[in-house]
């Protein structure tokens, strides 16, 4: 129960929460007043107030994101019979198109790349570009951070954003799961990466996709002599690279600073085994990955020749040049040691130390050779009770080669209230009917151990993760045939995508249980409700509106400044329209502004197509959104971390289109 204080304190801290909120509202509410009377009619006024609740609802999270969206579209939908209440016609959205969003090319999109990456997940290509990461980067997060964002960047630069940031998404959950990063500081740079990425090439986004029509389009009003060339595939490469450059370098200088440190992500790496150990038997175990170093005595002895004498357990081993053993049939006590052999080991850390000393042993400070392998997310601490009626009872571990057979590395042994451990002959003590085993085994053995009358298992709460490594032949041929769907076909990128995910589906990839399951429902529901307002924005006329009137001060300036202010309304529409909206807007606004004020349209219409990418400050991004769930943020994150990547993006953009173009 909270203390007098707590609870004093408590009270307080809401109440000022409270103020905050009350004040915000008067302030919004006023804003909203004062545009109703400026704005040139009544369905931009409303739209004008719909906006602003919806941005009060998003920074302040009165309720969750995706409540908020849903919220908003149902009052776009009520409009219709409020409409003679409110001084308009008809109500701001067709109640016919209302639901459009859960339709759209976006959402559809959306849906099949979560299932196309949980189908890449499953056979296991996932968890290996992991491992490779952490191999090559380590568990830092200033190494891990560049990797993954300059790759996604890359990837994202010929797949559209958010099926790069999708793909990727288990990618980061399981490095954070075997580095201990939060996925809230990994999660982030790689998504802001995917956005950027899309602007290396004319179909990494859907604005740059849409571009060179658009400017054919407008060739047919244009004079002979501000006729427009099109752009080319990497055309605006440059752009991109600076971009992600940016992007990867701010994080790394500035992500401890930015990034938060959520405490409700997600939680995909599990209790930590080790200390579950301690806490429940009081024993101080730790898991450490010794190289067995050149003039070590324990080279040419047998596993059986130092355990128990020296306390210390081997749940796996590595010789050079081959695999990681763990598991059934991996390791045995009559395995021989060799010069450069990896052993991954559990005992007592003082015990540890001395075993080093005593044989010259090189430990490492992370895992690296078993980083995936004795991950929380595949291997741990499990409780198996030996039952009345085993046919175990009255044999030792040693005599049915438990390790080998079963994949149960025994650490401790609970009889009669008491925890014996290795160094105390565990292994060669009979057993006795309700004796409970301490052992360490991949979670993949428990299954098959749990239907074996011999064992009980007590451990329940461990990753029941059905890997199909079998399967990785089906999931890389439809995923690969989506892949060239999208690149080299106008079908639409939703049915490209689908194409693949319904493959996986059919070939036993997955379950389609499994497929309803890796569908993040809170991020389809947020996009898809906040369509309907961008259709408002744009039908009712508001979207010009607020052109015109930022254009009508910034109209005699410099050129620079024109265009940057260009930027800065293509970066706002992206935050409250589809950026696909904002593009076809603003772009022959764009040209026409240019050609009036003696620029170049080209360089006007392309700074629009890059600027619409420019989406961090709000979840409403497909990327940021899809990655809001995982990670826990909050709007507050994004308004913090994404706050300074919008001036970056700006800045750089501005500067490298000037410089090259």
């Amino acid at each position: 129960m909270m203390s007098l204080p707590e609870k004093e304190a408590s009270g307080a801290s809401s109440l000022r929460l409270t103020r905050k909120l009350l004040m915000a509202a008067v302030i919004f509410l006023g804003v909203a007043l004062y545009l109703s009377s400026v704005v040139p009619s009544i369905q931009i006024a409303w739209v004008t107030g719909i906006l602003l609740l919806t941005i009060y609802l998003f920074a302040f999270e009165i309720v969750s994101v995706d409540v908020a969206a849903v919220t908003i579209m149902v009052m776009l939908g009520l409009t219709s019979l409020l409409a003679p209440a409110m001084g308009l016609e008809v109500g701001l959205v067709d109640n016919r198109h209302l639901f459009d969003g859960f339709a759209s090319n976006a959402v559809i999109s959306i849906i099949a790349v979560m299932i196309i990456g949980s189908g890449l997940d499953k056979t296991g290509v996932m968890s290996k570009i992991a491992a490779f990461i952490l191999k090559i980067g380590g568990t830092k997060e200033s190494s891990i951070i560049p990797i993954i964002s300059g790759t996604v960047g890359v990837i994202s630069s010929f797949l559209q954003n958010v099926g790069a940031a999708a793909l990727f998404l288990p990618v980061v959950s399981r490095i954070s799961a075997r580095s201990g990063l939060p996925m809230s500081r990994l999660l982030m740079p790689m998504g802001f990466s995917a956005i950027l990425g899309g602007t290396m090439t004319m179909v990494g986004s859907s604005p740059l996709i849409l571009l060179n029509d658009l400017i054919m389009t407008s060739n047919t009003t244009l004079a002979p002599e501000h006729q427009i060339k099109t752009w080319d595939l990497f055309s605006v490469t440059p752009i991109g690279l600076a971009l992600v450059a940016t992007g990867v370098i701010y994080f790394v200088i500035a992500g401890r600073f930015v990034l938060p440190k959520t405490s409700n992500e997600s939680n995909t790496s599990g209790v930590d085994p080790m200390q579950y150990f301690q806490n429940v038997y009081g024993a101080h175990y730790a898991m450490s990955e010794l190289v067995v170093t050149d003039d070590s005595a324990l080279v040419g002895q047998l596993f059986d020749d130092f355990e128990s004498s020296h306390k210390v357990r081997v749940i796996a081993s590595k010789r050079p040049g081959q695999v990681s053993l763990i598991g059934p049939g991996a390791i045995d006590r009559d395995i021989s040691i060799e010069k450069g052999m990896v052993l991954g080991v559990i005992a007592d850390p003082k015990v540890l130390n001395t075993f080093i000393d005593t044989f010259d042993l090189k430990k490492r400070a992370q895992m690296l050779s078993f980083a995936n392998d004795l991950s929380a997310s595949k291997a741990g601490i499990a409780e198996v009770v030996i039952p009345p009626g085993s046919s175990l009872i009255g044999k030792p571990a040693r005599e049915i080669r438990l390790r080998q057979t079963f994949g149960l590395a025994i650490i401790g042994l609970h009889r009669n209230g008491k925890t014996l451990r290795e160094g105390e002959n565990i292994r060669n003590l009979p057993f006795q009917a309700g004796d409970t085993l301490i052992v360490h085994a991949p979670w993949n053995v428990l299954p098959r151990i749990e239907k074996d009358k011999n064992f009980v298992v007590i451990t329940t709460e461990y990753p029941h993760e059905e890997s199909r490594p079998h399967k990785v032949k089906c999931a890389a041929s439809f995923f690969a045939l989506a892949m060239a769907l999208v690149l080299f076909t106008d079908i639409r990128l939703s049915i490209s995508l689908l194409t693949g995910a319904i493959g996986m589906i059919l070939t036993g990839v997955l379950s389609i249980d499994e497929a309803y399951k890796a569908i993040s429902w809170k991020t389809v529901f947020l996009l898809a409700s906040m369509i309907p307002l961008g259709v408002a924005v744009e039908t009712s006329g508001t979207a010009k509106w607020i052109a015109d009137q930022i254009l009508y001060f910034v109209g005699d300036m410099p050129i620079w400044v024109i265009q940057l202010s260009i930027a800065v309304l293509a970066t706002f529409f992206s935050l409250v329209m589809s950026n696909v909206g904002a593009t076809v807007l603003l772009v022959p606004l764009a040209i026409n502004i240019a050609v009036g004020a003696g620029a170049n349209p080209a360089i006007f219409a392309l700074t629009v197509a890059v600027a619409t990418s420019n989406s961090f400050i709000m979840p409403t991004h497909q990327v940021n959104a899809l990655i809001m769930g995982p990670a826990g943020y909050k709007v507050a994150d994004f308004m913090k971390a994404g706050g300074i990547m919008t001036v970056l993006f700006l800045i750089v953009m501005i500067v490298v289109i000037n410089l090259i173009y």
